[in-house]
Order: structure tokens, then C-alpha cells, then sequence
């Protein structure tokens, strides 16, 4: 019966949002939706890092009247611009690696209040859980304009950026990891006498501690994928050179920045699986 009335919730948000949109007339793919189609993925398929090897070796600019303005060299052009892409690839890393153990270790102490399992005082508990959540429901886009105008254009933005969102999933699953401990053995330091520092050293992080490394793998690595958005708002890194490429409409240059993302993100998603597979 839940399920029915789910199903039919469901669909009547579907049609309201369609609905809504068909008035709006905003159900439509613009003009020339193929012709446009056609003409990005035909620029977006010779990605530009193959200038490097089969790039022109001359380019030459002209004005209107055929003089001659500039002359490049497409192949060192390119070299130079896959340096740049090392660096942002570099800087995305160093701003989701840095954020997220910030992340983390902001979220410890809030985790330890929300848990119920730890019998904190319940406006503690209540504080702790609604600043999870606060910081939760912000998108980390959000944030990094914010901070961008406070700290300033560079990773300092983006590293902020991720630990402050990051900060409320970060809690919310060492709270949950906590609650499903053996309360028997959390009870029987307790009954020792123990301050709640030692119950979580003795009892708690010896349980917990695998958990929390995949939980922070997990999100490390989801992290990386969102510290490549932030460049977008000025907080450097792969994000920056995505932006460029777009504006500038350099389709081949975008390609190749795809490219490396997904090379990047596929690394790192393989490599924080077999190591979760193992500590759990």
C-alpha cells in the first residue's frame, strides 16, 4: 500500500514538473538542436593534445588586408598548454586532498555530539545536528563564491569550499557509523569509571576506525570530482582551464581537459576501491 501511494505521489511531482515547464515553454531544445550536435561533438572529437605530435608546425595570422600579425608554432603552443593542464590537474588534487581532511577533522568532534549512542546532552546533540545539516544542504559551489569574495580568487577559496560542504556529509556518516557500534562494549568502559575521552579511545575508535578511513576515501574521491567544478568560480585548478576553453569556444582544448578529468577520476575511483575493500 506504501508503495502505491509512493508510485502515485511520484508521478503526480513528475507531471506537476512537467506540467510546469510545458507552460513556461520551456520544454525545447533551442534551434537547430542536431545542427549544433553535429558541429560540437565533430570539434570535440580531435582533442587538441594531438597537436603535439600531428599539429601544424606554422600558424600564421593575418589581417584583413594579408598582412602578416603572428606566427606560432602549434606543437609547442600545445606543449605549453598540456604543462598547464599538469599544473591545474595538481591544484584540483591539492584542494580536494586539503579540504577534505579538513573536513573530516571538523567533522569528528561534531560526529561524537550527534551520535545518540555517546549520550550527549540532547541540546548538544540537537546543535550538532542541525550544523550537519546546515552545512550539508549548501552546495559547494554556494560556498565558494562566498569565500571567494572573502579569501580571495586561488585554491585557499576551494579548499574552504569543499571542507565546509563536505563537512555535514562527513559528520552525518560518523554519527551513523557510531550508532551502530555494540553498545555492550561502549557501556563496559563506561562502567569503569572512564572519562568520555577514554570511551572513545578504548571503546569507539577501535571499532569505528575502518569505517571512517573508507568513509573518508569515499568522499576524498568525491571531492576530486567537485574541486574540478570549482575552478569555475576562480578557485583555480582544472575547473579555471575549463572555463577558458569554454569562453573562448576551444572545443579541441575542452576535449582534452575531459579527457584528463576522466583518466583522473577513473584512477582515483579504482584506487579508493581496492583500498575500502580492504580495510572493511
Amino acid at each position: 500500500m506504501r508503495l502505491r501511494w509512493f508510485t502515485a505521489a511520484y508521478v503526480l511531482l513528475l507531471a506537476l514538473c512537467l506540467g510546469g515547464l510545458a507552460a513556461q515553454s520551456e520544454l525545447n531544445f533551442g534551434r537547430a538542436p542536431w545542427a549544433n550536435l553535429t558541429r560540437t561533438v565533430g570539434e570535440l572529437a580531435r582533442p587538441s593534445f594531438l597537436d603535439l605530435w600531428w599539429g601544424p608546425e606554422r600558424i600564421e595570422y593575418r589581417s584583413d588586408d594579408g598582412r602578416l600579425l603572428r606566427v606560432d608554432d602549434a606543437r609547442a603552443t600545445e606543449a605549453s598548454f598540456l604543462l598547464a593542464v599538469a599544473r591545474g590537474a595538481w591544484t584540483t588534487f591539492q584542494i580536494a586532498t586539503l579540504g577534505s581532511l579538513l573536513a573530516a577533522v571538523l567533522a569528528l568532534p561534531l560526529a561524537l555530539l550527534a551520535a545518540r549512542r555517546l549520550h550527549a546532552p540532547l541540546w548538544a546533540q540537537r546543535a550538532a545536528r542541525g550544523l550537519l545539516g546546515a552545512t550539508r544542504a549548501v552546495h559547494t559551489l554556494v560556498f565558494g563564491l562566498l569565500l571567494v569574495g572573502i579569501v580571495g580568487l586561488g585554491p585557499m577559496a576551494g579548499i574552504l569550499a569543499i571542507a565546509l560542504h563536505s563537512l555535514g556529509t562527513y559528520g552525518k556518516l560518523f554519527a551513523e557509523s557510531i550508532e551502530s557500534l555494540d553498545g555492550e562494549a561502549i557501556e563496559a568502559v563506561r562502567a569503569t569509571g572512564a572519562t568520555p575521552l577514554q570511551v572513545f579511545g578504548r571503546a569507539v575508535l577501535p571499532q569505528v576506525a575502518p569505517q571512517f578511513v573508507s568513509h573518508h576515501l569515499y568522499l576524498w574521491e568525491f571531492n576530486f570530482r567537485d574541486s574540478t567544478v570549482l575552478g569555475l568560480i576562480g578557485a583555480g585548478g582544472l575547473g579555471l582551464l575549463i572555463s577558458e576553453a569554454v569562453s573562448l569556444f576551444q572545443w579541441p582544448r575542452l576535449a582534452t581537459l575531459l579527457l584528463v578529468v576522466i583518466a583522473l577520476v577513473t584512477v582515483f575511483d579504482s584506487v579508493s576501491h581496492r583500498l575500502r575493500e580492504r580495510l572493511l
